[in-house]
């Protein structure tokens, strides 16, 4: 065949292929860039540099250094680290991006509760002060989207979530809207690192399954890592991250100061 008639050929396969709709390579999001922080020479030197199981564990042992706080204290905890930027009257809540006044704190329908974004029961934690009152996975959020969302575990796909738009689930998991996806991946690989079963508390790991009920796993590490790519670090979590380790634990969320971590880890 002559070059001439290849290049046709070649064009010819190219707009055939979009007129009869043949499926196209698609592209993926890039690996978060690395990054650098304030932080790297001070708070985080014993881990810059590494990956793998090395960088979790320098990791684990930076920010196993926390202040604790009572379950009671999360409420007004909450009302700094979740404040809206734009109303200092009011907190914004997790899956629906809704801003309410933060006296509407309570378990009534129109009140904002705590979630525990990794699942108290993945791991049988509770309330008591450790995972179940560490700031980094408690967040405010509407009472019944919570209990919509309830200990399931995180994935694509599902119905509507009545009161936050955006927000999809099913019945084993729960999608956020795509403003919290990153927000959620960075709250879920927290924990995973911060409690590693050295303690008085369960070794918490992400895995790939959506029926992890009370064993302490969350599932689906890939599409947490998806998600950690598709929605980087908001100007809200760098807040939230500076108040919590400022101001009531002492320690960082590392995933938020550096993303690309992540990748580097899992």
């Amino acid at each position: 065949m002559s070059v001439a008639r290849i290049r046709r050929w070649k064009v010819w396969a190219a707009v055939s292929a979009a007129v009869v709709g043949l499926a196209l390579p698609t592209l993926t999001a890039a690996p978060a860039a690395a990054t650098t922080n304030a932080y790297d020479t001070t708070y985080y030197k014993n881990a810059v540099g590494k990956t793998g199981t090395s960088l979790k564990s320098a990791l684990h042992t930076i920010i196993s250094s926390q202040s604790k706080i009572s379950y009671d204290a999360v409420w007004n905890a909450l009302k700094v680290t979740d404040q809206d930027p734009n109303n200092t009257n009011n907190v914004i809540l997790l899956y629906s991006g809704v801003s309410r006044s933060k006296s509407l704190s309570g378990g009534d329908v129109g009140d904002w509760n705590r979630e525990h974004v990794w699942a108290q029961s993945h791991g049988s934690f509770g309330t008591s002060a450790g995972p179940g009152t560490d700031l980094h996975h408690l967040r405010a959020c509407d009472v019944q989207v919570n209990s919509i969302r309830g200990n399931k575990d995180w994935d694509f796909g599902g119905s509507a979530v009545s009161g936050a738009s955006g927000s999809y689930t099913d019945s084993n998991s729960f999608e956020p809207r795509n403003a919290d996806k990153g927000d959620v991946a960075r709250m879920i690989l927290y924990m995973a690192v911060r409690y590693e079963g050295d303690d008085a508390w369960a070794d918490l790991e992400p895995n790939e399954s959506t029926t992890n009920g009370s064993v302490p796993w969350h599932g689906r590490l890939s599409v947490l890592k998806q998600w950690n790519e598709q929605d980087p670090p908001s100007a809200f979590e760098e807040r939230r991250n500076d108040i919590i380790f400022n101001s009531y634990q002492g320690n960082r969320n590392p995933f938020i100061d550096h993303p690309e971590w992540v990748e580097a880890i899992w």
